[in-house]
This record gives structure tokens, C-alpha cells and sequence, in this order.
């Protein structure tokens, strides 16, 4: 599903406060994007106004996919939600988030071991610079798929289209990863 049939399947609640507020910061490697990061995408537009998705890289460390293409093929699947930003980032995340103003971060999480690892995170981040961390469940039916079991499924040359979000497509001259078309 892309973001837009999200809206309109039985996966979607408007909120009953409305429109989000503020302006939300959702960091990650996104090595590949995946239906969770999309799904939580969706649902943070509930509780913000404005969610910008930061790219994080670290240049110690290649990625699978180069962060430019990254960026450009999620600057390109949202480019119908105006409330959707994209941008790169290396260094700290609190850093990141006072320089473009945001509220909150949001970050998801899949069973306990991320849960605890999120928790310190946000537990740092807020002694840091005092900002506050929402931590959204991901949905049970999505909860066993990570950007690294992807990686390691195309790694073995399994089709992983049913991973990646409908409509996202990244740009690569090999073949290794193609998202879903339209």
C-alpha cells in the first residue's frame, strides 16, 4: 500500500484530537524504508503538523543503499504530503531536531528489546536538550520486519517487494533493491 491507500484501508484511525501539532522528527537509516517506517509515518501525521524524516548516515559506515538515494526516493514518494519533509543528517539527533525546531522525536518499536533500547535513547536525548521522545508500538502484522532482515533477504536474493512500501523505487544500477511499482 502506498501512503495514500493507508488512509483509505481498515489500517487507518483519524484521531480523535484532530490534525496533528507541532512539527515532529522521525530519524533513522531507512537502509532500506520499510511498510513499518511508512506505517508509522501515517501515524505520526496523526500526532504532528508537520514530520520531517531524517536520513541519518554515518560516514564510518557504508549503507546499502547511498543516502542521497535515499532521500531522493522518499523526497519523491511523499511529494504529495505537503506535511512530509526529507533530510539527510549525520552527528547527534538532538542536534538535528533544535536546528529545525521540532517538538518531539518519534520513533517506533517492535518488542521489548527495541522498546528498552528506545527508552535509554530518548531517556539521553531528553537530558541532553529537554526533548520529549514518542514511542509508537508497531502494528503486530508488521512488527517482524526490520530494514536489516531486509537487507538480509535481498542479501540471498529473496524478493523483498512485499517489505517495501507500494510505490517507493530507488534508483541503482544493479538491480539489488527495487521497491514495488505503481
Amino acid at each position: 500500500m502506498n501512503h495514500k491507500e493507508i488512509k483509505q484501508s481498515g489500517h487507518y484511525t483519524p484521531s480523535p484530537l484532530g490534525e496533528g501539532k507541532g512539527r515532529g522528527l522521525f530519524p533513522g537509516s531507512f537502509d532500506p524504508f520499510t511498510l513499518g517506517h511508512a506505517d508509522l509515518v501515517e501515524r505520526g501525521l496523526r500526532i504532528f503538523g508537520e514530520l520531517i524524516i531524517a536520513v541519518g548516515y554515518n560516514e564510518r559506515k557504508a549503507g546499502w543503499i547511498p543516502v542521497e538515494e535515499r532521500v531522493r526516493a522518499l523526497t519523491e514518494y511523499y511529494r504529495d504530503e505537503p506535511r512530509v519533509r526529507v533530510v539527510s543528517y549525520s552527528g547527534l539527533t538532538v542536534e538535528l531536531a533544535a536546528q529545525l525546531g521540532a517538538t518531539a522525536i518519534l520513533r517506533g518499536v517492535r518488542n521489548s528489546q527495541d522498546f528498552l533500547f528506545e527508552q535509554t535513547q530518548a531517556d539521553m536525548n531528553s537530558r541532553l536538550s529537554g526533548i520529549d521522545t514518542i514511542l509508537l508500538p508497531t502494528r503486530h502484522d508488521l512488527a517482524c520486519i526490520s530494514s536489516s532482515s531486509v537487507r538480509e533477504l535481498a542479501h540471498f536474493g529473496h524478493e523483498i517487494s512485499e517489505f517495501l512500501p507500494e510505490g517507493l523505487h530507488y534508483d541503482l544500477p544493479s538491480a539489488t533493491v527495487d521497491a514495488r511499482e505503481q
